[in-house]
């Protein structure tokens, strides 16, 4: 009884302290994290006069660097980015090689950094540190991209990522996402998190592409499912799998049905002769 005694104070002791350093670590919260995120601006278009420098140092608009049927993934992110940019990008990287469609091909990559100190020489570090081990075809289909802060912020603004820098600090506070557009640069489907699920990806570049890359199979297969915003993902349409069910039961009764028919028919040739 008596080391009950002696102990509870300190219990409660540190509980209390637990509590009193949690509650000053909330006050200490820096304002670089407040209201950050991302406002969906689904529908609008990015700038495409908005002037970069490619990672081989050439200025482009972004328009220069879409390609008619192709959809945009866009990776707002700074190179020099101690965490959350890296695992975005790793994230990234690992869902397109489980893709069948790849950059260059069947759709663009844009990685944009928010940094406007950055330059051409870091950006093309990065991709070649990042995307090393990529084919051609998708290195080429991928642009790491270095800009001034008033071309930066026309496309953040335009898509709704905000971003702070921490002062002091050369760091950015930021959340993790990528913006999928259409091949003419329209906001179709936001992704967030630092790794993607490949059919949520699938869908959405497909989506973005109006349904213009892929083949029948994966046609069919979009046709079953919408995003969900609720659940962030792409979830069963019930009615049109029922649609597409009611099909093919028809086609198959259909195919049945002639088959009998076709029988029925040799049998009576048969009998003629």
């Amino acid at each position: 009884m008596r080391r009950f005694t002696l102990l509870a104070p300190m219990l409660l002791a540190v509980f209390l302290t637990s509590q009193a350093a949690q509650a000053q670590l909330n006050r200490e919260q820096p304002d670089a994290l407040q209201n950050l995120g991302v406002e969906e601006h689904l529908g609008d278009y990015i700038p495409l006069d908005a002037k970069f420098a490619t990672s081989n140092g050439d200025s482009v608009l972004l328009s220069d660097l879409l390609e008619e049927g192709k959809p945009v993934l866009l990776n707002p992110l700074y190179y020099e980015c101690p965490m959350l940019c890296g695992l975005v990008l790793d994230g990234t990287i690992n869902v397109i090689e489980d893709l069948q469609w790849k950059p260059g091909k069947d759709f663009i990559v844009l990685s944009i950094s928010i940094d406007p100190e950055e330059d051409a020489e870091l950006a093309a570090r990065s991709k070649q540190n990042y995307l090393n081990q990529m084919d051609s075809a998708t290195k080429a289909g991928w642009y790491f991209l270095t800009g001034n802060k008033s071309q930066i912020d026309k496309v953040v603004e335009a898509v709704g990522f905000r971003y702070k820098e921490i002062e002091g600090t050369g760091e950015f506070a930021h959340s993790a996402a990528i913006m999928l557009l259409s091949p003419d640069g329209k906001i179709t489907r936001y992704l967030y998190g630092v790794s993607y699920d490949e059919f949520n990806v699938r869908s959405a570049l497909y989506e973005a592409a109006d349904g213009k890359i892929g083949n029948t199979i994966d046609k069919v297969v979009m046709y079953c499912y919408q995003y969900d915003p609720d659940s962030g993902s792409y979830v069963p349409v019930a009615i049109n799998i029922m649609k597409l069910g009611g099909l093919a039961t028809l086609i198959i009764l259909g195919i049945f049905l002639g088959s009998l028919w076709l029988r029925e028919k040799r049998k009576k040739t048969k009998l003629k002769n």
